[in-house]
C-alpha cells in the first residue's frame, strides 16, 4: 500500500494548487488525499488509522470553518504520532497578527513539526523543498520500512536497547522487531535461521550476526574500527561530539591531516537530544543525531580520518609530537592533540535499576524507545535542556510524562522555550524536590519509589520507563596526572592552567590549551565552558587558529 499524504483546506483555489503540485511529484510513491473540510480530513485521518495505510505527512490550513488547522493537528498527532504534521499558510501572512500567533502557540506546544507556506506558482520549489524534508524525516522511522540493518532481539532485553542506541546514535537506518513479532518470525525463515537468546542482527545483504559486539555491529554498517597504515597527523582529536566534530571540520578544511577518535557513537552527549530547537540556522530544530550525521559527513568530505569504537587509553607528550595509544595498543602521532572527550551521564546507583538499564531504564534517549512507549506512564529525571527535550519527545506517545527535578525550579538550568513548552503540554508533569528512592519489576521497569526530599516521605508509582539525565562527569582519568585538572576532573585550560604551566616556556597557555604544550581542550570537558552545543561548536571552530599558532611557532622552533 502506498503511504498517504493528506491535505486539508477549504479554500478551493489554494486546495487545487497543492493538489496539482502533489500529484506531479509524488502520486507515484504516495496516495494523495486532499479534503475540502476540517470534518473530512478527520473521517480521513480515522479511516487511515483503522486500516492498512500508513499516514506519512498532514497539511492543514488554520482558518478552515469548523476547526482551525492546529486543532486538526492536535487530532491527528493523537492519531498517528509518527506521521509529520504542518500548518499551510498564504504567502505574504506573517502580517497577520492571528496567524503569526497560531504558528507560534503550535511550535511551542510541539502540535505542529513546522509550517509550509502554500505554492502560488508552479513549479513552486520551496513548497517541494519543504515536502521533502517531510517525508525523508517521516521514511526514517517508518515502521516496517527496508533499512540497511534489522536487529531481532527481546523487546526489553538490555543488550538489545545497546544495539539500538548505538546505531540511532550513529544515523543509521534500522528496524526493530521483537523476537515474538510475526515481522521476526518471517525475515527468520526467510534467512533460514531460528530464534536466539540474544539480539540477532541481519544486514541488508543478507548476512547474519548472532549478538555481535559494538565493534562488529560498527563493522556491519561500514565504519572505519582499525588504524590504516598512515599512523602520524598534524592534529588529532579525541571525541566525536559536536566540539570534536567542528574542530575536525575546521582543521581538514584547512589543510591539516586530522584524526578523530572516538569510543562510542558520533555526536557525544549532544546525540541522545531528540530535538534541538534553538540551534542557529536550523529554525524546524534538529536532532543531535542529525547534526551529528551532517558534521561528520562534512568532515569526511574535507579528508578527516576518522577511527570509531576504539578507546584511547594513553597518551605521551612530547617536544614535537604526542603519542596516542588505542585500546586495542595501536599508536598514531600527531603535532597537536584537541581533548574533546565530553563527558558520561551520572548513574543513579540503585541496583534495582542498574539491573534494569535496557528494560525500562535508560540513561539517555532515543526516538526507538519512545514509539514504544504508547499509553505508558513515563518518567524523566532531570531539569536541564537534555530532560527537557527528552520529555517532550516522550509526551509524543506516552500516556503521561512526569518529570523529577530535585531543585526547586527549572529556570537556573533550562532554556526559556523548553521551559514554556512544558508547562503548557498536558501531558507533561513536572514534580520539584522528587528523587528516585527505589524501582524494580519482573524483567522490566514496573514501579518506581519517589521521595519527596522536603518531607522525606515516599510514593511508589506504576511505571513504563525510566529516562535518567542527571548530569555528566568527564572523561579525563585515562590522561596523565601532569595534566591539570578541578576537583571534578575538568580540564583547565588558559589563565586557569598558568599554575601548573612550564615556565621553561617564552610564553603562556592559549585560551583553549592545557598545561600540556600542543594539547588543547574544547567542549564539556574544559572547566567552565558554557553546555550548550553552539558553544561547543564554537569552541571547537575557535580552538584550530590556536593550534595552527601552535603548529607554525613549532616550525619555527625547529627551524623547518
Amino acid at each position: 500500500m502506498r503511504p498517504v499524504i493528506l491535505i486539508a483546506d477549504d479554500r478551493a483555489d489554494a486546495l487545487e494548487r497543492i493538489r496539482h503540485e502533489l500529484d506531479r511529484r509524488y502520486a507515484s510513491d504516495y496516495r494523495i488525499v486532499c479534503e475540502a473540510s476540517a470534518q473530512g480530513a478527520l473521517q480521513t485521518l480515522e479511516a487511515i488509522r483503522d486500516g492498512d495505510d500508513a499516514l506519512a505527512l498532514v497539511m492543514a490550513a488554520q482558518w478552515m470553518e469548523t476547526l482551525t488547522g492546529e486543532e486538526l493537528l492536535i487530532r491527528a498527532k493523537a492519531m498517528h504520532p509518527n506521521a509529520k504534521r504542518a500548518l499551510l499558510i498564504d504567502f505574504g501572512a506573517w502580517g497577520d497578527q492571528p496567524t503569526a500567533e497560531a504558528v507560534l502557540r503550535a511550535m511551542a506546544l510541539g502540535h505542529m513539526d513546522y509550517y509550509v507556506l502554500k505554492p502560488w506558482r508552479s513549479p513552486d520549489e520551496l513548497f517541494h523543498r519543504m515536502v521533502a524534508e517531510f517525508l525523508h524525516e517521516w521514511s526514517r522511522t517508518r515502521p516496517g520500512a527496508i533499512r540497511e540493518l534489522v536487529i531481532i532481539a527481546d523487546r526489553w532485553a538490555s543488550r538489545g536497547h545497546e544495539l539500538r542506541a548505538q546505531l540511532d546514535r550513529n544515523g543509521v537506518p534500522h528496524a526493530f522487531y521483537a523476537s515474538d513479532s510475526p515481522e521476526a518470525e518471517n525475515l527468520l525463515a526467510q534467512i533460514g535461521e531460528t530464534a536466539s537468546s540474544g539480539p540477532i542482527v541481519v544486514t541488508f545483504d543478507g548476512r547474519v550476526l548472532f549478538d555481535p559486539t559494538n565493534t562488529e555491529l560498527a563493522r556491519a554498517y561500514g565504519v572505519n574500527t582499525q588504524l590504516g597504515d598512515e599512523r602520524d597527523f598534524d592534529v588529532a582529536i579525541v571525541g566525536a561530539g559536536p566540539a570534536g566534530l567542528s574542530a575536525a571540520v575546521y582543521a581538514s578544511s584547512e589543510g591539516l591531516r586530522t584524526l578523530v577518535v572516538e569510543a562510542e557513537s558520533i555526536g557525544g552527549q549532544a546525540g541522545s537530544s531528540s530535538l534541538i530547537r534553538n540551534y542557529l540556522g536550523f529554525p524546524r530544530g534538529v536532532s543531535g543525531a542529525e547534526l551529528a550525521q551532517r558534521a561528520y559527513q562534512q568532515a569526511w568530505v574535507f579528508g578527516t580520518r576518522f577511527l570509531l569504537m576504539q578507546r584511547v587509553v594513553g597518551l605521551e607528550c612530547g617536544r614535537d609530537r604526542h603519542t596516542l595509544i588505542m585500546s586495542d595498543q595501536s599508536r598514531a602521532t600527531a603535532r597537536a592533540v584537541i581533548l574533546a572527550t565530553g563527558v558520561s551521564y551520572r548513574r543513579l546507583d540503585i541496583a534495582g535499576l542498574e539491573a534494569l538499564v535496557g528494560a525500562g531504564v535508560f540513561y539517555g534517549m532515543s526516538v526507538s524507545e519512545a514509539q514504544a512507549l504508547v499509553q505508558e506512564d513515563v518518567f524523566v529525571v532531570g531539569g536541564g535542556n537534555s530532560a527537557g527535550q527528552a520529555a517532550v519527545s516522550l509526551s509524543r506517545y506516552a500516556r503521561h510524562v512526569t518529570m523529577l527535578v530535585r531543585g526547586s525550579t527549572l529556570a537556573t538550568s533550562m532554556s526559556q522555550y523548553l521551559q514554556d513548552e512544558i508547562a503548557a503540554n498536558r501531558k507533561i508533569s513536572v514534580r520539584y524536590h522528587a528523587e528516585i528512592a527505589d524501582g524494580g519489576g519482573e524483567g522490566r521497569l514496573r514501579w518506581l519509589s519517589i521521595r519527596d526530599a522536603s518531607t522525606g516521605e515516599s510514593t511508589t508509582s506504576p511505571a513504563g520507563a525510566l529516562f535518567i539525565l542527571i548530569g555528566a562527569w568527564p572523561h579525563t582519568e585515562w590522561l596523565p596526572p601532569e595534566f591539570d585538572r578541578d576537583e571534578q576532573g575538568y580540564l583547565r585550560t588558559g589563565v586557569q592552567a598558568e599554575a601548573s604551566w612550564d615556565r621553561r616556556l617564552a610564553r603562556s597557555p592559549m585560551q583553549f590549551e592545557t598545561s600540556a604544550p600542543g594539547v588543547f581542550a574544547v567542549g564539556d570537558v574544559r572547566q567552565g565552558s558554557v553546555k550548550r552545543v553552539a558553544s561547543s561548536v564554537g569552541e571547537g571552530s575557535v580552538v584550530i587558529a590556536q593550534v595552527h599558532r601552535y603548529l607554525s611557532a613549532q616550525s619555527v622552533e625547529n627551524g623547518s
